[in-house]
């Protein structure tokens, strides 16, 4: 497809399109798990490849999900939990994890997830936020619920393993097995919830989320056009269900495309992941960038081609080091996509789509979606210019961003969803992002975001990761600070420091240089794997209130 045949495809795209290839609609409504697995249920087409941790690899189809999804549905009606309310998942990825997310939407019922890596305060605040009703838990993650106060009724997966006070906990495949295995879909109204969901939290509490069963179309056309999924690849979403991209892209995207979805119960590591790839053949992989920059820095040598067709990257940019050995070493072109927990992906590098490709920007917006940069007053910007990055609501009809949950913050200004995320404009639609809007360092008058310097860095060898703030500084108002995780093979030293200051000096500029690196074993991180920037500012200003003293 021509460029000029990506500008036809977006200016006449009409959501009718996609709506035409589902059972429900906008105006009647939706089921989502008869969107994701009813309508594949014929024959003994697979839904889900799932690679074990203790128990042995194993293969699921479509007609036993959706008979299983059927038991849970009934299980859910019996304990009077049924259109509207919250039934979270606390467990890892296994096929007890698919079977809950699509027993719950059988019922009407919204899905709610919960990461394993949260602690019981997490864990708490989400469940009381959205009075969840019913948690589905497995042992190793039922202790983390003790100290949750007012619990939901809890469902324990594989109980008799569990450890002798949890008991009296009802076990999952009895209570199942105890129940019929058809159940009518509810179908809900397109703006009624099917996912609650929660923002990271990285500066204050989780806000929540709620997505509207209309996001069916937004998912189908980010796995259509940005993700390129055919019927006959093999896909792998790296991405944890306990998070949007996972859930989001991992499940419900492919299961609604017909596509089988891979679940890896082990945690991620470089090793099983080639593994991973090699066993099941996968053509089609998404992951976050640091996935691809573990497996860049642990690359196992071997001269054996992955066979991946293509690959896509979302949650920060990646560096052109990075995007280089992808191609060289996985064979394959990776896509940068870009979007939120509340918007889904709004802003792509097509692999479907043929238009001009910038090395770390995140592209051009996805068909149904008109994504642009405002300036302070919140007027469009033009090439060049850096503003913050936003959807135009009224021209974009896959838009499905309701609010806040709880009407914790309000993100839009008049027909604008202002993103909070700062970007250069192209001119030709295109985005490049540089940082969060409380991100970017001023320094000297000069704006820098902190994504140009962390990626120069990157290109360094000696360089694992690096998240770079601005510490305040009496003569220029912020120096810039670089936090660099070293490889094992290099010296953390005064000279490596000096080297990484003139790297980033003679590729960015002057101003945009680090004037002080502190070399540190581990970045702050979201359970999810960002960067969380925030406690490196924090740390940065009490270290310049000390100096001050």
């Amino acid at each position: 497809m021509s460029t000029q045949a990506y500008d036809a495809l977006y200016r006449d795209f009409m959501p009718a399109q996609i709506e035409a290839q589902l059972i429900g609609d906008l105006e009647r409504g939706f089921n989502v798990c008869e969107e994701i697995c009813d309508r594949w249920a014929e024959g003994d087409r697979i839904g889900l490849y799932y690679e074990g941790l203790e128990r042995p690899a194993s293969s699921h189809g479509f007609a036993e999900l959706k008979a299983r999804a059927a038991r849970f549905a009934n299980y859910l009606k019996a304990c009077g939990i049924g259109r509207g309310d919250r039934v979270a998942g606390l467990l890892p990825r296994t096929p007890e994890l698919l079977v809950v997310v699509l027993g719950t939407l059988r019922a009407g019922a919204v899905y709610q997830p919960l990461f394993t890596a949260f602690g019981s305060g997490a864990i708490e605040y989400r469940l009381s936020r959205a009075g969840t009703k019913l948690v589905v838990t497995d042992p190793a993650n039922r202790n983390k619920l003790d100290d949750v106060q007012n619990c939901p009724p809890i469902l324990l997966v594989d109980r008799d393993s569990a450890a002798e006070r949890y008991a009296s906990d009802p076990d999952f495949a009895r209570s199942l097995a105890d129940q019929a295995a058809e159940f009518e879909p509810v179908r809900i109204g397109a703006d009624e919830p099917f996912l609650q969901m929660f923002t990271s939290g990285t500066v204050g509490k989780a806000k929540g989320v709620a997505v509207p069963a209309r996001a069916l179309l937004s998912f189908y056309a980010y796995m259509r056009y940005a993700i390129d999924l055919r019927p006959e690849d093999r896909y792998w979403n790296v991405a944890d269900p306990g998070w949007a991209y996972g859930l989001y892209y991992a499940v419900v995207g492919p299961l609604l495309l017909g596509n089988a979805t891979h679940f890896n119960e082990q945690g991620f590591t470089a090793d099983s992941t080639y593994e991973m790839i090699r066993k099941y053949r996968i053509t089609n992989l998404a992951a976050a960038p640091t996935a691809y920059r573990m497996l860049m820095a642990n690359d196992d040598g071997r001269e054996d081609s992955l066979g991946l067709r293509v690959a896509s990257s979302a949650g920060e940019p990646l560096n052109p080091e990075v995007i280089g050995w992808v191609n060289r070493r996985l064979g394959c072109p990776v896509m940068d996509h870009y979007g939120q927990t509340e918007t889904g992906m709004t802003c792509c590098n097509h692999h479907a789509l043929e238009h001009q490709v910038r090395v770390g920007s995140m592209g051009f917006s996805m068909p149904g979606h008109r994504v642009v940069a405002l300036d302070t007053d919140c007027n469009e910007i033009g090439e060049g210019e850096i503003g913050q990055l936003a959807v135009d609501t009224e021209n974009s009809p896959l838009f499905f961003f309701q609010g806040y949950t709880w009407g914790e913050k309000n993100p839009f200004h008049g027909r604008y969803y202002l993103t909070g995320d700062v970007v250069m404009s192209h001119g030709d639609g295109s985005y490049s992002f540089t940082g969060r809007d409380d991100d970017i360092i001023t320094t000297a008058g000069y704006r820098v975001g902190p994504a140009d310097v962390e990626s120069t860095l990157l290109e360094h060898p000696a360089v694992a990761e690096s998240g770079v703030v601005g510490k305040p500084d009496a003569k220029r108002g912020a120096i810039i600070k670089a936090y660099v995780v070293t490889r094992a093979q290099y010296d953390a030293d005064e000279a490596l420091a000096e080297e990484l200051k003139q790297l980033v000096r003679s590729r960015l500029s002057t101003h945009a240089f680090p004037r002080e690196i502190e070399f540190v074993e581990a970045l702050p991180k979201t359970p999810s794997g960002k960067i969380q920037r925030f406690v490196l500012r924090n740390q940065a200003r009490e270290e310049s209130e000390r100096l001050a003293v």
